[in-house]
């Protein structure tokens, strides 16, 4: 099909949800779907001139939908001069280029909206090396269509298109010489991320992560926290690229905290392995920081969601102790559910907070202090100034807490483990004074 042929301008879009019949026992409402099909539309700049559910009632497998769905979807562009129709929904190859020919318009499922987002979105090379990765191998099996190309003029993956777009033909070889390519790049990214790990155990400052899914607040939360100033908008998917910062808490002890990539119902199998270079920042985490928007209707499922994405990347939230849930937005609450919430923090060991107000942070960082220390001494250990291999040791395996240096002495307040401090009282000749571990 050519572009003459199409109709209206990639802007003006329609989003279409169609609910199957395995999406009976969905927890989620199909209205509530399409809201969020809507949202990442909005997330690219496309003007939604047009939103529906449309009920499937057997799938076909040349167009997904039934003939007289496609029909009046047909209608509806035409009337609307509409000249991209997003798909809530995985379409194969061949059902994405019947709709095509049907509809005379450009087609595009979940995973090209979800890719053509994260096209235009990564900031650092890294972040888009794994979108890359992930677009190619999306494309790699949609060659039979006549516009695949990747577009150079606008940031993203082309699979809007456009006018004046600059089309690079490609095929399945070329693709696949470059996903090998990228692959290896990506092997080094991961190589690199080890090197620094090493180093910060070295030094050590314990890595807090913050996970979520998309536009539960987690970069407002991760300003608040490192009083930084990280891309924080209304968006999905406004965070893509890692963003580390070291900050300081309340008890002086220094931290590690790692902003991250949103999760989101159904991602694309190939986003999270593409990804789990990003993601393996989460895997080494000290403690994980599972963010969410109290405030949406969802809010359980999305949580399911992203509690499903961490066991695939071998985190079970429930038994895991290093995650935390972190009830945000409690601002948009009214204030019964506000104190109801409050209430059910604290008996499930939640942290209510709100970052855009600064509510429940001071509680967050004395939660975030407490697990620290959870299993841990904290001694007093008063150490000859010389002895560099003693304290060398002390920073190697515990976390040193405050140090003080006079003529003779280093004075050091450390967390240690049991079985560290007894390995290091057998190995070293001090006494170590043992601390509240509110000090």
């Amino acid at each position: 099909m050519s572009d003459s042929e199409r109709r209206g301008t990639p802007t003006r879009a329609f989003v279409l949800h169609p609910v199957l019949p395995e999406d009976r026992n969905d927890a989620r409402e199909p209205e509530a779907r399409l809201d969020e099909a809507v949202g990442l539309a909005a997330a690219i700049e496309l003007d939604v001139v047009a939103a529906r559910t449309i009920r499937v009632t057997r799938p076909r497998p040349a167009t997904l939908l039934g003939g007289g769905a496609v029909e009046e979807v047909a209608a509806l562009i035409e009337e609307g001069d509409i000249g991209l129709v997003i798909v809530d929904h995985p379409l194969s190859p061949i059902q994405q280029r019947n709709l095509e020919r049907d509809w005379k318009t450009k087609v595009i499922d979940r995973t090209g909206l979800i890719l053509e987002i994260f096209g235009k979105r990564a900031r650092t090379r890294e972040g888009q090396l794994q979108v890359e990765l992930a677009a190619l191998t999306y494309q790699r099996s949609r060659l039979v269509r006549s516009w695949t190309h990747l577009e150079r003029q606008r940031g993203g993956f082309g699979f809007l298109g456009g006018p004046g777009e600059s089309q690079i033909e490609m095929d399945r070889r070329l693709i696949s010489d470059r996903i090998v390519k990228l692959k290896g790049e990506l092997e080094e990214v991961r190589r690199t991320r080890g090197l620094h790990r090493k180093a910060r155990e070295k030094v050590p400052y314990p890595v807090v992560a913050l996970v979520g899914y998309t536009n539960a607040g987690k970069s407002t939360l991760f300003n608040r926290m490192a009083g930084a100033d990280v891309f924080a908008k209304d968006l999905l998917f406004a965070t893509l690229d890692p963003t580390m910062r070291s900050i300081m808490l309340p008890s002086n002890r220094k931290i590690i905290l790692s902003d991250t990539v949103g999760f989101i119902s159904d991602l694309p199998h190939g986003l999270v392995e593409a990804f789990r270079a990003t993601l393996e920042e989460v895997m080494a985490a000290d403690i994980i920081l599972h963010v969410r928007d109290v405030s949406h209707p969802d809010t359980e499922a999305q949580r399911a969601d992203v509690e499903g994405v961490l066991k695939d990347l071998g985190i079970d939230a429930q038994t895991d102790g290093r995650v935390m849930e972190v009830l945000n937005k409690l601002d948009r609450l009214p204030e019964e559910d506000r104190q109801t919430l409050l209430r059910q923090a604290r008996r499930t060991g939640g942290i209510a907070i709100s970052a855009l107000t600064g509510a429940g942070i001071d509680t967050l960082f004395d939660a975030i202090d407490r697990r620290m220390v959870a299993g841990r001494e904290v001694v007093e250990i008063d150490i000859d100034v010389a002895d560099g291999a003693a304290i060398a040791w002390l920073y190697g395996k515990g976390e040193v807490l405050h140090r003080e240096d006079d003529e003779t002495s280093a004075h050091l307040r450390v967390g240690l483990d049991p079985a560290d401090l007894a390995r290091f009282l057998g190995r070293f000749p001090y006494r170590a004074k043992e601390q509240a571990l509110a000090s």
